[in-house]
């Protein structure tokens, strides 16, 4: 196999140091070096924690499975360890108390999807403990949904505070401890389950890579998905998909049906260039709108803005 480029040499060698991780357990590998014909990178991106303390220790985050089911057995153990005889009124809403930071889609979406939990398995298991629970939804911005019309984000918002749904927007979070939450504008703010949705930040893989055109978050790619280096060219056998890679002058939506064609254009392409053929024609994002599902089979759609149900 040929050796890989020299601006790549860093590309698959994995960082010994700590970098910010999506889970707080997660330990850096060893450093190797590995040689390639042919090289994607689709490491995705990380969760944005923006340097507050605690926040990785103490919260939960939603970006895989891992995630959802490590979520899925705490909100079980917070009504488990409430139904404990020894525990006070006030303790045991404090454990049921469910935060989420991140007025986005995903914490949306979540703290909806939350709602219709506690209001169907959660009160037939445990009808007594659900009148105690709460859902929290913290965000720094204005408003939640920002990207959604402001008629189907006045509605959201109206729909989650008649569900009991509490919305605190223009909300800044200092630090997180265990089982509680700093705000600067409400003070000390107890938790059972706090779930962290407010953004992406990039893989410490992309930050170490040299040698190639960068955003902030990712590798830059031509419309082909082929990588550029410093100068401009396109590297003919590296490709960057996902939110790993962004094609220049043409930002994207970091969601999963862009990852999702970038990666289905770029079989084609590799398929094409397994049999000696060649695939001209340039990625093209068919672009499906987006949704948010905001509890009781409601979601919004931005493309056209209107409700769905």
């Amino acid at each position: 196999m040929p050796t890989p480029p020299a601006p790549f040499s860093s590309v698959i060698e994995r960082s010994t140091g700590t970098p910010a991780t999506s889970h707080p357990d997660e330990k850096p590998l060893e450093s190797f070096n590995m040689k390639y014909d042919k090289l994607v990178i689709a490491v995705g991106a990380y969760s944005q924690t923006f340097g507050i303390p605690g926040v990785k220790e103490h919260a939960h985050f939603l970006k895989d499975v891992k995630d959802a089911r490590a979520i899925r057995s705490r909100i079980l153990e917070c009504f488990e360890q409430a139904s404990q005889p020894f525990m006070s009124d006030v303790e045991r809403r404090k454990l049921l108390h469910f935060c989420v930071v991140g007025g986005g889609p995903t914490g949306v979406e979540f703290a909806a999807e939350l709602h219709d939990l506690l209001h169907t398995e959660i009160r037939t298991h445990y009808p007594n403990l659900q009148k105690m629970s709460k859902i929290s939804l913290y965000d720094v911005a204005p408003n939640i949904l920002g990207m959604f019309d402001n008629s189907l984000v006045q509605y959201a918002e109206k729909k989650f505070r008649r569900d009991g749904v509490n919305i605190y927007t223009s909300h800044n979070v200092e630090r997180v401890e265990m089982g509680k939450l700093f705000v600067k504008e409400e003070g000390e703010v107890p938790f059972g389950l706090l779930v962290w949705s407010t953004g992406l930040a990039p893989n410490p893989l992309i930050s170490s890579i040299t040698g190639v055109k960068k955003t902030a978050k990712s590798v830059t790619t031509n419309d082909h998905l082929n990588v550029l280096r410093e100068d401009g060219s396109p590297d003919p056998d590296v490709w960057a998909i996902g939110d790993a890679g962004s094609i220049e002058d043409a930002p994207m939506p970091a969601t999963a049906q862009v990852a999702n064609q970038k990666a289905a254009y770029l079989v084609k392409k590799l398929n094409k260039l397994v049999r000696d053929k060649e695939h001209t024609e340039p990625f093209k994002f068919n672009n499906r709108g987006s949704l948010a599902y905001i509890g009781d089979w409601q979601v919004f759609s931005l493309h056209p803005s209107t409700l769905l149900s």
